[in-house]
């Protein structure tokens, strides 16, 4: 099964563990919905209490200081023992719901049974609402009085009509949170107004009486507006929670991931260290060793197999001390400890070089390297042996993959941004469209290499792609199957050092007379040379 077939399985799965994660989450919340008997979550249903009962506690004096104004003021057109009765009744009652509230605050959590406070709540806030609809009923044995206290009736009217209107303004304010409250707290009253005033039995009351209808509903549908924004408001807050917890519980993760690499690098610092100890210094004996006895320093062997098995001893240690350096390069690179040492340098001075050194290895297979250098390339600024190992790695790749009798071509040439750029192009199998992510990966070759080209590590274009990169460079590899593969890394524009034009013409040199320093008020002049006539020596006296 390849790469991309499990990704997509693996995705696939991840869709329906999260459908099925939402359908359990959706008919869970149904389910706590019909035993709730509300919308409203638990832990938002909690909060909307708790705000219930702390803004009562806090307006606790406000609400007796109004019924206490609305007392005084009903003694204008009642008997003031009614209004008194009245009063003591609203303290009482709120000092139950004070009470209740008290008890909520000190006692109630969010695990804790919220169907019974709710219960409690709404029996205190109706009795509360009943007490202050109780109102409506003071002097009300005054409707029939003379002519002469007909303003007082109508101003009383009025004044129970406005303060119908307060107090919906108010309990909307407190029980907004809680819808339930708001409708046993001010329907009692607004019933009690209307009631009233139709028994007036005139179109003005019949209008008020109407009017304290409509401002109920209105009042209703704000206090709706109001929760919905409470709830939006603890749902935002709650994702800030969980988001915060995510980010506590992902940066423990990062933390201890963090460590486990910085323990895993060190781990890969000591055991490259002692790999480039260990394995290099024998390598080097046995390749040393075996070039003597290749090369017969000290006589012919008296089996010409000896001679045989000697060039594969070489060969081999050859092959593993390039991997051994291969693999330090970039582990160096990928640690970051891998550090320029940059020159001047001529991009196509380097191509040439790198070309002299595989020619013979690119004759002995039969093919034909083309070098291709533009005309006057500006020089730039790179680490040498950096961009003579990309060119040889890529060149030798190129010679590498290419059957007998193909052609590879190295291109030297500027790029239209201003900077320059190093193509090998060859006539290779090419490599596979989805398998070019995995040539790019350390130790990837592709499949069809396998079959087409000798032997290798699949470290040449990962050490070529962070080598260019460290340059500040681009890699692109293009590769189309059975044409051939083109890779081309460039150079970008601050690299290439602009050429500087001479200060004179050459061949051309102007001679100079030294005279005095001009004054600093007269302008300098270009005086042309003269001519001196040399003066003749005395004759040597003997």
């Amino acid at each position: 099964m390849d790469k991309e077939t499990r990704t997509e399985i693996l995705a696939e799965l991840r869709q329906r563990h999260a459908a099925r994660k939402r359908t359990d989450e959706d008919v869970k919340a149904a389910r706590d919905r019909l035993t709730r008997g509300t919308d409203i979550k638990p832990e938002f249903e909690f909060e909307l209490m708790s705000m219930f009962a702390r803004n009562e506690l806090s307006a606790a004096v406000t609400i007796w200081a109004l019924a206490a104004i609305f007392s005084l003021a009903s003694m204008f057109w009642a008997p003031w023992k009614q209004g008194c009765l009245w009063l003591i009744l609203v303290i009482t009652s709120k000092v139950a719901l004070l009470e209740l509230c008290r008890r909520f605050v000190a006692q109630a959590r969010p695990d804790s049974d919220l169907r019974v406070w709710r219960r409690r709540f709404i029996l205190a806030e109706l009795f509360c609402g009943l007490v202050w609809a109780g109102f409506a009923l003071v002097g009300m044995e005054g409707q029939g009085a003379a002519p002469a206290a007909q303003s007082a009736v109508f101003s009383s009217h009025v004044f129970i009509f406005a303060s119908l209107i307060v107090l919906l303004a108010v309990r909307m304010t407190f029980t907004s949170t809680m819808m339930s409250l708001l409708y046993v707290g001010t329907i009692p009253m607004t019933l009690a107004v209307s009631a009233r005033l139709l028994m007036l039995d005139e179109p003005f009351y019949y209008a008020l009486a109407t009017m304290a209808v409509g401002v109920h509903i209105y009042f209703v549908f704000l206090a709706k507006g109001l929760q919905q924004t409470t709830l939006q408001m603890l749902a935002f807050r709650a994702q800030k929670d969980i988001l915060i917890a995510e980010l506590d519980e992902e940066k423990l993760v990062s933390d201890e991931a963090r460590k486990r690499a910085e323990a895993g690098s060190k781990a890969k610092s000591r055991f490259l260290a002692t790999m480039s100890h260990e394995l290099r210094t024998p390598l080097n004996a046995i390749m040393g060793f075996s070039e003597v006895m290749k090369d017969e320093l000290f006589g012919e062997h008296t089996t010409p197999v000896y001679r045989d098995y000697s060039r594969d001893i070489y060969d081999s240690g050859r092959h593993l001390l390039q991997l051994i350096n291969e693999i330090l390069d970039l582990s160096r690179i990928e640690a970051g400890r891998y550090e320029l040492a940059e020159e001047r340098a001529h991009l196509g001075d380097i191509a040439e070089d790198c070309q002299r050194l595989l020619a013979l290895r690119a004759s002995g297979k039969g093919l034909q390297v083309n070098l291709n250098i533009a005309p006057d390339l500006s020089q730039v600024w790179v680490d040498v042996r950096a961009m003579r190992q990309i060119c040889l790695n890529l060149l030798s790749n190129a010679i590498k993959f290419t059957p007998k009798g193909g052609t590879v071509t190295i291109t030297v040439a500027p790029t239209p941004e201003g900077g320059q750029f190093l193509s090998v192009r060859d006539t290779g199998p090419g490599i596979p469209e989805d398998e070019i992510p995995k040539v790019l990966q350390a130790f990837g070759q592709g499949s069809l290499a396998h079959e087409t080209a000798e032997g290798g590590t699949g470290l040449g274009l990962p050490i070529v792609k962070s080598l260019i990169e460290l340059h500040d460079g681009t890699f692109d590899l293009r590769s189309e199957l059975r044409k051939g593969t083109d890779v081309c890394v460039a150079l970008p524009p601050k690299r290439v050092l602009a050429t500087v034009a001479p200060l004179q013409p050459l061949g051309a040199e102007r001679h100079r007379q030294v005279a005095p320093p001009p004054s600093s008020r007269q302008p300098r002049l270009r005086m042309p040379p003269k001519t001196t006539t040399p003066t003749p020596r005395p004759p040597r006296v003997a």
